[in-house]
């Protein structure tokens, strides 16, 4: 199934974890800046971060971004 990302859950995510940003942050050694621009989607984590992220704050990748399948236009 091909898929596009929607927006990102990250605060989502966050919150349901009990974190903040800066949290996160000084877990994982990023700065705050670049998680915010993932929550206002600014930029798309690489599958490396969400994959760090997801341990972190115990969810799965998938629960990172809305997930929007995408329909086969064949002719």
């Amino acid at each position: 199934m091909k898929v596009e990302l929607g927006r990102c859950l990250l605060n989502e995510v966050l919150k349901k974890a009990g974190m903040t940003t800066v949290d996160l942050s000084r877990k994982l050694l990023y700065k705050p800046e670049r998680l915010s621009d993932y929550i206002d989607n600014k930029r798309v984590m690489p599958l490396k971060v969400a994959l760090s992220i997801a341990d972190t704050t115990d969810c799965r990748v998938e629960e990172l971004y809305e997930i929007i399948p995408v329909k086969n236009h064949e002719n």
